[in-house]
């Protein structure tokens, strides 16, 4: 039987990257970033591959719209054409207007700042997860997304695995306890962990490779 430590290692040493990183967010507790994790959460969220997601983000942000003013203030159009460049077509109309109504949202609730919302929630995850679907778009799976991703700036949500980071553990041979599993993990980032289960969840691929170099 491989050991589950060097299973969670080669996991991580193969696969730990945060889909933020893929996605070109240098993330940073301050209001651009955040926003742009927001966006990649709802993207995320419809049933579609990980890759057209990042790409689909990238496009967004490529083409200015990184903050939350800028996206409310893009044509519809504009919004949809940077989604069809990303590969994101089956979704893009919806998404178009979901995004648009979000970003206003986040503009008159928050201020355009998700350390608002941080603020609002005060440490408590469930509060947080709840303010977060409140944005059109985000359903508890996004929301699970934003956490999973943003607890590498906001440590007092961490560690958090949401149900696919459990998932991924599962097809692992890992325990799906939280705590059990961030014991393996020894001193990694929770974020970098969590997306790495991801990505053994959604790719068996993924997993098949870390339990090789495991063995």
């Amino acid at each position: 039987m491989t050991d589950r430590t060097s299973v969670v290692r080669a996991l991580v040493g193969a696969h730990g990257r945060t889909y933020a990183e893929e996605a070109g967010i240098r993330l940073k507790d301050t209001p651009q970033p955040l926003y742009q994790v927001l966006v990649l959460a709802l993207l995320f969220s419809a049933r579609i591959r990980g890759s057209i997601a990042v790409d689909s983000a990238r496009e967004l942000y490529g083409a200015g719209l990184r903050d939350p003013r800028r996206m409310a203030a893009a044509d519809w159009q504009e919004r949809v054409d940077a989604l069809g460049r990303g590969g994101y077509r089956r979704y893009d109309e919806r998404t178009a207007t979901q995004l648009g109504d979000g970003a206003e949202l986040v503009s008159e609730r928050w201020g355009g700042d998700l350390r608002r919302m941080r603020a609002e929630a005060d440490g408590d995850t469930g509060a947080l997860l709840a303010l977060l679907q409140e944005v059109p778009g985000i359903g508890p799976a996004g929301a699970g997304i934003f956490v999973r991703e943003a607890q590498r700036v906001w440590p007092e949500f961490a560690p958090y695995l949401d149900a696919k980071a459990l998932d991924g553990a599962q097809r692992l041979g890992l325990p799906t306890d939280p705590d059990r599993i961030v014991q393996l993990a020894g001193d990694t980032e929770p974020a970098v962990l969590a997306a790495a289960l991801v990505r053994a969840a959604l790719d068996k691929d993924v997993a098949e490779d870390s339990l090789r170099r495991a063995s």
